[in-house]
């Protein structure tokens, strides 16, 4: 990979300047201690305060971890093209690039596309061919051609499009296997056409993801719904971590308020456990009372004929 050119001191202001509100917010969104931002509305750009204030958002970037960057960038308003460009070239022309610096500039890259992308685009257009067009503006033009390395991405696509539900999804390995692959080729990460396939791979992997998720929350809304009106007050949800007798209605405003919380989530943590596992007590409770009625049914009918 050829090294990146040395921006201008004019153009490493512009950025520094461009960072510094997204940065300032997130030092206190997780209450980060570092020294004053030297960045303020008059930086006058010299190599003394441009050096002073990239060693400022290093500092800033050392202690940020991933899925905090993430889980930020996904909810602020702060987070236009220009800041999202200046955020994936602040990573992209470092000299030694740190593994937490591939992690966010792979997030950063599939945040750029999904905010520049259109909002209907259908999966059959996302070529990589397209990819590289909407990310042209961070790497340059490109003619890409999926690396033989990164040949098994197409295979673990497939494999997570066939998934029907959350579980299967997070049971399947396919989302660790992506990142296996991540870690196992770290350093050809920052070669254009591997970065534009990762784009790629991991926008449609996500686009599963969120579709799966809520179609879960969706199923469960409805299975709580259903109970409602069959007259059931409470169902078991120990396996969820919830209690063996929990209220549905507090479980429907459970769900609801998961529906603005996983918006930003993209992980197979606990918060999705749960989830999915209270899908399946739900599915569990709609099968338990299906049986009941039959079973009363069947017991009324059998009362019948004896008659």
């Amino acid at each position: 990979m050829t090294e990146p050119t040395q921006p201008s001191i004019e153009d490493q202001a512009v950025m520094l300047s461009s960072l510094r509100p997204i940065y300032s917010a997130l030092v206190r969104e997780f209450v980060i201690e570092v020294p004053a931002c030297p960045i303020d509305e008059e930086f006058s750009p010299t190599p003394e305060s441009v050096e002073e204030a990239d060693a400022w958002l290093q500092e800033v970037d050392g202690k940020i971890q991933v899925h905090q960057l993430r889980q930020f960038l996904q909810i602020t308003p702060l987070a236009d093209e220009a800041v999202l460009r200046h955020l994936l070239a602040h990573h992209m022309q470092k000299t030694s690039k740190s593994t937490s610096d591939r992690d966010k500039s792979d997030f950063l890259l599939v945040q750029y596309f999904s905010l520049c992308a259109p909002s209907g685009l259908e999966d059959a257009d996302l070529d990589l061919e397209y990819v590289a067009q909407v990310l042209e503006p961070v790497l340059g033009p490109q003619q890409p051609k999926l690396p033989a390395w990164l040949a098994p991405l197409e295979t673990i696509t497939q494999s997570a499009a066939r998934c029907r539900r959350l579980s299967e999804l997070l049971h399947s390995g396919v989302l660790e296997q992506g990142r296996k692959l991540k870690m196992e080729n770290a350093s050809r990460f920052f070669e254009p056409s591997a970065m534009v396939a990762f784009a790629r791979f991991s926008f449609l992997i996500r686009r599963i993801f969120f579709r799966l998720m809520h179609d879960d929350l969706n199923a469960i809304q409805d299975g709580l719904r259903e109970l409602e009106r069959r007259g059931v007050k409470t169902i078991d949800c120990r396996r969820a971590q919830f209690s063996a007798e929990e209220p549905v209605g507090r479980l429907r405003m459970i769900c609801q308020s998961w529906k603005v919380m996983f918006h930003a989530e993209y992980s197979s943590g606990q918060p999705l456990r749960m989830l999915v596992d209270l899908r399946a007590a739900v599915d569990d409770a709609l099968q338990n009372g299906a049986r009941k009625i039959k079973t009363a049914a069947a017991s009324t009918s059998s009362d019948g004929n004896q008659e």
